[in-house]
């Protein structure tokens, strides 16, 4: 199939390109770096010529409030106009596990809309909710930083490689439509302040992590379980030490 990928130069985008060619599909990496700009609509047309299957793994390069809600909301209504268009016939999208659990987020709401507008359209679609990326942990950390210390709630936490979300968006993509979304996780599930104290620690990083009921989690407080998969839930194989190891 030709599988065209938003956002395909990207850490996510980058490997699952590989890992469909590899399985013989023509897959299509599209993002700015490659003259295709969902914002604009500019290139949307000619890459999307012949696709069966678009996923969109694309990323505002804003999180400010308003700024990441005008992009998804902007790109998203291109990209199904265009789809629309050249009659692509599943449309996929990675989000995030928690997503209506912590709406009061700005980049959450956001998503929200984007899901919103997908699942409105008249295209078949499917919608990947991941847990965070192992590749973000030291972000995470540094965003959790007050006065060289991190702060860092005790609630549920089950981080993914990038490698194990490939994985799952491409079997997703491959696939037929579920007109509706599965949750993926990492194998292991931690309380986050206790994984950022190991985490730090395996850095070598010097900073104390400070177990905070009150820590926010990018400017808001995540309950118990906002975080993390429900039953059912489509679970990686690397664990972070091993995939840390590698690095």
């Amino acid at each position: 199939m030709r599988i065209v990928v938003i956002g395909g130069t990207g850490l996510i985008g980058s490997k699952l390109v590989r890992k469909l060619g590899e399985q013989g599909h023509e897959a299509v990496a599209a993002s700015p770096n490659t003259g295709v700009d969902t914002l604009t609509g500019a290139g949307l047309a000619e890459v999307l010529a012949g696709a069966s299957v678009v996923v969109d793994v694309s990323n505002s390069p804003s999180f400010e409030r308003a700024a990441v809600l005008e992009f998804f909301e902007t790109s998203t209504r291109n990209l199904l106009a265009a789809e629309s268009a050249a009659g692509v016939g599943h449309h996929v999208a990675l989000s995030i596990v928690g997503t209506e659990r912590m709406p009061e987020n700005g980049y959450f709401a956001a998503k929200i809309a984007q899901e919103q507008l997908i699942e409105k359209s008249s295209i078949p679609f499917s919608l990947v909710h991941a847990t965070q990326f192992f590749e973000f942990a030291r972000g995470i950390a540094d965003e959790a930083t007050i006065d060289g210390k991190v702060h860092v709630a005790p609630v549920r936490f089950q981080p993914i490689a990038g490698d194990d979300v490939a994985e799952a968006v491409g079997r997703v993509a491959t696939g037929s439509p579920l007109n509706g979304r599965i949750e993926i996780a990492g194998p292991d599930q931690y309380r986050m302040d206790e994984f950022f104290r190991e985490a730090l620690a395996a850095w070598g990083d010097p900073r104390e992590v400070v177990t905070d009921p009150h820590a926010r989690y990018f400017g808001t407080e995540p309950g118990e379980r906002t975080l993390v998969p429900g039953e059912g839930a489509g679970l990686g194989r690397l664990r972070y030490r091993d995939w840390l190891a590698g690095q």
